[in-house]
């Protein structure tokens, strides 16, 4: 975890940037890191944008293992987590920082001066207090906990938007923090009407 947070996508006044929407990969993205991935962009300026993928496990590890390993709690303490915190999914959000935690969470949680409101009930908090909040009972109603972001330079995603590599969709927190993960690329689409089986390289974006 770390205390630096991703700038604010600037939403006030600039209805064009697309902070506080999912992503949902095409079939023509051409960086196979992420095809199949649904990202809740959580910044979108100009100067670029980050987000975090919301449908791919991290491998091999659990929430209360990685509170042991960043000494949150000790090894046998585990047990005594609070159930909320046994829930909590860990997530691969990206090829940047990956070992670095970012969590995602409801807005029934914040903390001055770390915690980032996005939208649609969304927060991200990138602070180790927020892991011991949720360790200690006291977190947020929902959240995930992902390792590493994926991030672009200016321009860079609006290009890859041209070039029918991303659709962006209305963000729904179901999709960002339920532990179905393997069903949410199909139920991004059929949100907006799209049948994944029928889907087009072709297909534009909304």
């Amino acid at each position: 975890m770390g205390s630096k947070m991703p700038r604010d996508g600037g939403r006030q006044g600039h209805d064009s940037f697309l902070d506080g929407q999912l992503l949902v990969a095409m079939p023509g993205m051409s960086d196979n890191r992420f095809a199949r991935s649904v990202i809740y962009l959580c910044a979108h300026s100009e100067e670029g944008a980050m987000g975090i993928v919301v449908n791919r496990p991290a491998r091999k590890v659990t929430f209360s293992e990685l509170l042991v390993q960043l000494d949150v709690i000790k090894a046998d303490e585990a047990i005594q987590l609070p159930a909320q915190a046994g829930l909590v999914p860990v997530l691969k959000g990206g090829p940047v920082e990956t070992g670095r935690g970012f969590v995602l969470h409801s807005n029934d949680f914040f903390i001055d001066n770390s915690t980032l409101p996005i939208d649609s009930g969304v927060s991200l908090t990138a602070t180790i207090d927020i892991l011991r909040a949720i360790a200690r009972g006291a977190g947020p109603d929902r959240a995930v906990l992902a390792l590493g972001y994926a991030g672009w330079s200016a321009g860079q995603l609006e290009a890859e938007m041209q070039d029918n590599g991303w659709l962006n969709i209305p963000a729904d927190p179901s999709l960002i923090f339920d532990d179905a993960l393997g069903s949410k690329y199909e139920r991004a689409l059929m949100k907006v009407g799209i049948d994944p089986g029928r889907l087009s390289a072709d297909l534009g974006h909304a």
